[in-house]
């Protein structure tokens, strides 16, 4: 059974245009009803609910925008789609801005209108399946769960893979740039699945010489070494039950991983210095910013671990492929710490919004949570603007010029995209959540070729 189209609301004042836009719709099986000005838009608002509505920016009486406002106000949930004669990007970024789910320019034929239908109808329903995770993770969410945001293709991916291996026993690995989340994954894999009553253990495999790492993990007995004054039990006794997370498991010793091989098999083991052997039933869940693969193929992690650790992968895209995620991240971080100094949350500027899509973020979500926390502290006033932000070229990373139009900004993030994948144009059109055909004729207007 095929899923139901979205239903659709025209508002246009031009009689012939809002005829031939419904006459296409209907034609490709959408609900479609007609509205010849913002009042009688919001009449039919009021009477039934649509999904989406194309609404004209110029009309007599109450224009688009205006229209788009009390629609935002009394109809949040539904989605518009701006259509502008004039060639504005101004008028569409200002559309954009106040809330409008995307743009079309006319004149525009019915394939542009059904393929742009089609992206949002997709992102729509990713996005409500998003909100239903999120309200599954809010119900059971322990310290730190409130970070985990994103709508972006890539992470409602993300989400979508936590759902699905929630159930299961296998183990997980997370691979991601430092400060991309990955421990908040995993605690969300916790949460959802069975063991959610359980404990969630973490250690970190990077900050530990070999002898130590072994003593956190295996626990160990009076008198096994110096120091070993009384006995302490390990991080896979305290996992019983629960959940293990090796974060930066890519730091191990060949040695400790043919120790946690052997763990991995049978869940027994032995503490340091002891001689019983203990039982532990902990799922593992593992994460890495590094390309283990790689490392086998030098000699430097083992194989059979790999492929014993590595049962379901799980990849979060770093910040800059995900553009689409910083805005939304940083209202969620102006919130909570706003909320955390006793101020009310400050509006992001539009000058700090386009500066803070435009920077590169090679420290990742983290990065952005530093600045903004720092940027609340000494900001005061309704907004935040640019002149608080002046820290960011400081974060590690050179922060480009930013744009200044809707079309800038685009084009900005095909080109980081693209170059993130190698200018494999499939995968870049995958990760950006069009067709292949539409991101070429992108790239073929915007003259952008491989270097």
């Amino acid at each position: 059974m095929s899923e139901a189209k979205p239903s659709v609301l025209v508002v246009d004042d031009e009689l012939a245009m809002r005829e031939s836009i419904a006459a296409w719709l209907r034609q490709d099986g959408y609900p479609v009803a007609v509205a010849d000005s913002g009042d009688k838009a919001l009449e039919l608002m009021d009477a039934r609910q649509f999904d989406l509505a194309l609404v004209d920016i110029k009309m007599p009486g109450m224009d688009g925008l205006t229209l788009l406002e009390r629609v935002k106000e009394e109809h949040p949930e539904l989605l518009v789609i701006i259509i502008t004669a004039y060639g504005s990007i101004e008028s569409s970024v200002r559309a954009m801005k106040a809330g409008a789910a995307d743009y079309l320019l006319k004149p525009f034929d019915p394939e542009q209108l059904m393929l742009l239908l089609e992206k949002i109808g997709r992102q729509r329903a990713m996005i409500q399946e998003n909100q239903a995770l999120r309200g599954r993770l809010a119900e059971c969410a322990g310290p730190g769960f409130e970070d985990l945001v994103g709508s972006s293709p890539a992470m409602l991916r993300v989400f979508e893979q936590i759902r699905e291996v929630a159930a299961s026993e296998a183990p997980v690995l997370i691979n991601g740039e430092t400060g991309t989340g990955k421990e908040l994954v995993a605690k969300a894999i916790h949460n959802l699945s069975s063991r959610a009553f359980g404990s969630f253990v973490t250690i970190n495999c990077g900050a530990q010489s070999e002898s130590l790492l072994e003593s956190e993990l295996f626990g160990h007995e009076k008198g096994a070494f110096t120091g070993a004054v009384k006995a302490r039990r390990g991080r896979l006794e305290m996992a019983d039950g629960g959940t293990l997370f090796l974060d930066e498991v890519g730091e191990i010793s060949q040695k400790m991983q043919v120790a946690l091989l052997r763990v991995l098999e049978d869940k027994t083991f032995m503490r340091v210095g002891g001689s019983q052997t203990l039982t532990s039933d902990f799922r593992l869940i593992s994460a890495t910013h590094r390309d283990l693969e790689q490392r086998i193929a030098q000699g430097e992690f083992r194989s059979d671990f790999f492929y014993r650790i590595n049962v379901i992968f799980i990849s979060i895209p770093p910040l800059r492929d995900r553009l689409e995620d910083i805005i939304p991240l940083s209202e969620h971080f102006l919130g909570r710490f706003a909320a955390e100094a006793g101020k009310p949350p400050p509006e992001l500027e539009p000058r700090a919004r386009r500066a803070l899509t435009a920077y590169n973020w090679p420290g990742n979500v983290r990065e952005l949570k530093n600045v903004i926390e720092r940027a609340v502290i000494v900001s005061s006033g309704p907004t935040l603007g640019l002149d608080k932000l002046t820290f960011l070229a400081t974060g590690g990373g050179q922060r480009s010029a930013a744009p200044t139009t809707l079309a800038e900004m685009e084009l900005n993030h095909i080109r980081r995209t693209l170059e993130a994948h190698g200018w494999n144009v499939t995968q870049a059109a995958a990760v950006l959540g069009i067709d292949r055909s539409t991101l070429s004729r992108k790239m073929k207007r915007a003259g952008l070729t491989p270097p």
